[in-house]
């Protein structure tokens, strides 16, 4: 269990944290979003303790970080966003580096770093400098040192920043299975990158706290709820669309032709009647796929009301 009691950051005048309060259960995949500014990467920082708290309490696992730093630190793995340093070093010498700080030795030592490197697929790149290695594979470089350890909770900061998307699904699967056996908190301004994979969320606005909710809620309450987004070569008949029982408007995506996004009212179920609209005229559609909500709608909203 992580608690967390009315922690708060300052930084001369400004309040980087304020004053927050939650708790996080052991093995609960927890996302942290909200938009650049908000205060996610101080908090993480608070919570590897990396920097200190101007007042309140983290507590890891019945251990206080203020008053037990060490013992503390050794049960968390930390994914800074900032690039990792020793830029010169390889890849091996660096994880094999950061294993002897952990405190592993010997058959430990090659078993745990082998480990790590199979599971961010860096065989590859293990004789490189880490400062010569593409963005993407840095970040997988600094996720196997901070899970090198078997932490008890893993602290990650924009953990697919750089990475192409099938990196990005790799990674996602590989957090999902870390956090069978650990608790894992991920930072990220690209919420539904991390929707299928949280099981809850916090979203965060100016170091405040606005919302802690399981995603599936929050989801629920997003604009695009029961939304039905079409993809097709030609041009769609949108009226026909907007028609249609429980239709509260249509969206085109600017940036994707022949892409729509037929939006619900509150509480109605408009799958059934779009895709029978689309049988009837034969459309040729490329792809027709159901909404379940979009988490950076929710904090777009959110976050403005909070500025208000």
């Amino acid at each position: 269990m992580i608690e967390i009691t009315n922690l708060t950051k300052k930084t001369g005048q400004t309040i980087a944290i304020d004053n927050l309060t939650f708790s996080v259960p052991s093995r609960e995949c927890l996302g942290l979003f909200g938009h650049e500014g908000a205060g996610k990467s101080t908090l993480l920082k608070l919570l590897s303790g990396a920097i200190k708290a101007t007042s309140g309490t983290i507590k890891i696992h019945d251990t206080n970080i203020s008053t037990h730093p060490i013992r503390a630190k050794k049960i968390i793995g930390y994914q800074p966003e900032a690039a990792l340093g020793h830029g010169n070093m390889t890849v091996k010498n660096f994880l094999g580096f950061i294993a002897e700080v952990r405190g592993l030795r010997g058959l430990q030592k090659r078993k745990m770093v082998d480990r790590a490197i199979t599971r961010l697929e860096l065989w590859r790149v293990l004789d490189s400098p880490i400062a010569t290695l593409p963005a993407g594979h840095q970040r997988k470089v600094a996720l196997a040192q901070a899970i090198l350890h078997d932490p008890r909770l893993l602290l990650l900061d924009e953990p697919t920043a750089g990475l192409d998307p099938l990196q990005k699904q790799k990674v996602g699967t590989l957090i999902q299975s870390l956090a069978e056996d650990m608790t894992v908190i991920v930072a990220s301004r690209n919420p539904e990158e991390f929707s299928c994979i949280c099981q809850r969320a916090l979203v965060m606005a100016e170091g405040r706290l606005l919302a802690d909710a399981p995603v599936s809620e929050l989801q629920r309450s997003s604009h695009y709820y029961q939304a039905i987004t079409l993809a097709a070569d030609a041009p769609l008949d949108l009226l026909a669309l907007a028609v249609l029982p429980g239709v509260a408007g249509i969206e085109e995506d600017r940036h994707t032709a022949g892409s729509v996004t037929v939006l619900a009212m509150p509480g109605q179920i408009i799958y059934p009647h779009v895709n029978a609209l689309v049988a009837n005229r034969r459309w040729k559609i490329n792809t027709l796929s159901l909404e379940p909500g979009r988490l950076s709608d929710v904090i777009h909203h959110l976050s403005q009301e909070a500025l208000n």
